[in-house]
């Protein structure tokens, strides 16, 4: 089922301003949501009098012109300004900042703001975005884009410009985030996005300040990354015989019967992974283990706990296919991490950890004699054995353990770090709090966005679930039962899109946005500065913006 077309922004910002205000106050708080469409809302703005005018002669500054990750930051304003504009915008030296008509992009370690915090500043003489550090002067750039008309997203030159100029209304912005991590999720096992659309995927994420890119890359339908000393996880786990056809609940299950796959070769995965750096995105990797292991065995029988063969799945859900927790199975999933951690820089490895099934182990003779060696709270207890044991290497390399929260079954280490996504599990939530492990929120009630939207009928079909946009934006990240302490461990908040039903990536999109927006705000805004009504009335120009990206949201 194609979607529905949106609302145009315009008729829906004119359904907003049909409402009528409450009172002066709301008023003027309706007139700057409009001036200052800026999601997420910055931690604090000052409307000011008169615009800054983009020109001909309008020149670009930058502190350091010999710093890549400076000049980047700069540029991803600039670059789409030029384009849209056709004004030169040339470079001029950091003295010319004091000249006028300029944009300044300044590293000030006076700006107090953490590591990705800003301090923009727009009048008719000039617009001066202010940070401690690159990423913070990246995230200004990503609010003065947004302030700037949104003609500049277009892609190509718009004649003689929109209504009124190039022009950027003034105002003084203090600006950071609330936390930490702020995720979004893809899923490519189940369904295969090329490298191009994941790049795509990145500088969505990017444009609303979103900075961990969670990459799902492997599981039961498909292996999806290139490991050298292994060749066969490509060559068979990338490959399936058929798909589901329909959805999962339609009995009987039928399927297409076309092989399907595909694969990221390690130069690929530096090139997306170099991509995200630039945009200040971390890329989490997930390698599942010890579940959601059937594409890995089905290339490599060996290591797998079963008694019979293997396929690469074509149905959904979950499947017995466990690894054996034998010596030459540890030696092949740290051998695969090795390489991993040699693509993947950032400190998170994802092992996934989740829904594995343990009646394979109940029968494995191997499995009960390392429960009964190493006194094991059985089948529970061998699993965190195999997530210390698994944690240990990862931690010789530097590196951190996140998983799902499953980790917790027979005992959590202390230094993983928690996504929490079973909302019915909340002993595994207050464990975690009470012992001080990290803790990413992600529950599956609302974060799950490959959940409808709305009323299936009138949807595309989904996974199952609700989570509408107020929903979304209604959500608070650090539980009203956690304590400051464990307040503090909470790290972020992360959207998952899980792809049995994400067919193409028009439909990712789809299911992504407008939500990804809303939760945007969720993670970077102070709690008190969010509110409905506001995040309503700059909507309108938001999806006007994705409308001239081609953004395919609901």
């Amino acid at each position: 089922m194609r979607p529905r077309l949106p609302l145009s922004p315009a008729l829906l910002l004119g359904l907003l301003m049909a409402i009528p205000a409450a009172s002066p106050g709301t008023a003027r708080a309706q007139s700057d949501d409009a001036r200052y469409p800026v999601v997420p809302r910055p931690w604090s703005l000052e409307p000011r009098d008169g615009a800054f005018t983009v020109g001909e002669a309008t020149r670009l500054v930058v502190s350091h012109p010999d710093s890549a990750s400076v000049v980047a930051a700069a540029e991803a304003w600039a670059r789409r300004m030029r384009l849209a504009t056709g004004y030169p915008l040339e470079l001029a030296a950091p003295g010319a900042a004091s000249d006028g008509d300029v944009v300044a992009f300044l590293l000030d370690p006076t700006v107090n703001r953490g590591p990705e915090g800003y301090r923009l500043e727009v009048s008719a003489d000039g617009v001066e975005v202010r940070a401690a550090t690159s990423a913070g002067l990246f995230y200004g750039a990503q609010t003065l884009r947004q302030l700037s008309p949104a003609a500049m997203e277009r892609g190509g030159r718009l004649g003689d410009g929109p209504p009124g100029g190039w022009t950027i209304p003034a105002v003084a912005i203090d600006d950071a985030p609330r936390f930490s991590w702020r995720g979004l999720h893809l899923d490519v096992s189940r369904h295969f996005f090329d490298v191009a659309f994941v790049k795509r995927y990145i500088d969505l994420m990017a444009t609303f300040k979103f900075n961990r890119f969670h990459w799902h890359l492997t599981d039961d339908q498909g292996w999806r990354i290139e490991i050298e000393a292994y060749p066969r996880l490509t060559e068979v786990g990338a490959w399936r015989d058929g798909t589901l056809l329909g959805h999962y609940g339609n009995r009987p299950h039928t399927f297409d019967g076309q092989r399907y796959g595909g694969y990221y070769t390690q130069d690929e995965i530096r090139e997306v992974v170099a991509y995200a750096a630039e945009r200040h995105v971390t890329i989490v990797p997930e390698i599942e283990m010890p579940g959601h292991s059937s594409a890995a065995i089905a290339a490599y029988p060996e290591f797998g706990c079963g008694e019979g063969p293997v396929e690469v799945a074509q149905l959904w859900g979950v499947f017995e296919d466990i690894y054996c927790p034998q010596e030459e199975t540890f030696a092949f999933l740290e051998t695969v991490l090795d390489e991993v951690m040699g693509l993947f820089p950032g400190p998170w490895i994802h092992i996934g950890g989740d829904e594995a099934p343990k009646a394979q182990w109940e029968r494995s003779a191997l499995a009960q004699e390392i429960i009964q060696r190493e006194g094991l709270d059985g089948e529970h207890g061998l699993q965190s054995w195999f997530i210390r044991r698994i944690e240990g290497h990862l931690n010789a390399a530097g590196r951190r353990l996140i998983g799902w929260d499953e980790i917790v079954e027979g005992g959590l280490s202390p230094t993983a770090t928690l996504m929490f996504w079973r909302d019915w599990n909340q002993a595994a939530l207050e464990l975690a709090a009470t012992q001080g492990n990290d803790i990413v929120m992600t529950p599956n009630s609302v974060m799950y966005f490959d959940h409808y939207q709305a009323d299936p009928a009138g949807e595309p079909v989904a996974f199952g679930g609700s989570s509408t946009l107020e929903d979304v934006y209604a959500f608070e990240p650090i539980p009203a039962s956690f304590d400051a302490a464990a307040g503090a461990r909470v790290l972020g908040a992360q959207a998952n899109l899980w792809a049995e039903y994400l067919t193409a990536p028009w439909k990712v999109e789809y299911m992504a946005y407008p939500r990804a927006v809303a939760l945007s705000e969720v993670v970077w805004s102070a709690a008190e500065a969010r509110d409905w009504a506001s995040f309503q009335g700059r909507l309108p120009a938001i999806l006007e913006r994705l409308d001239l990206l081609g953004v395919r949201y609901r």
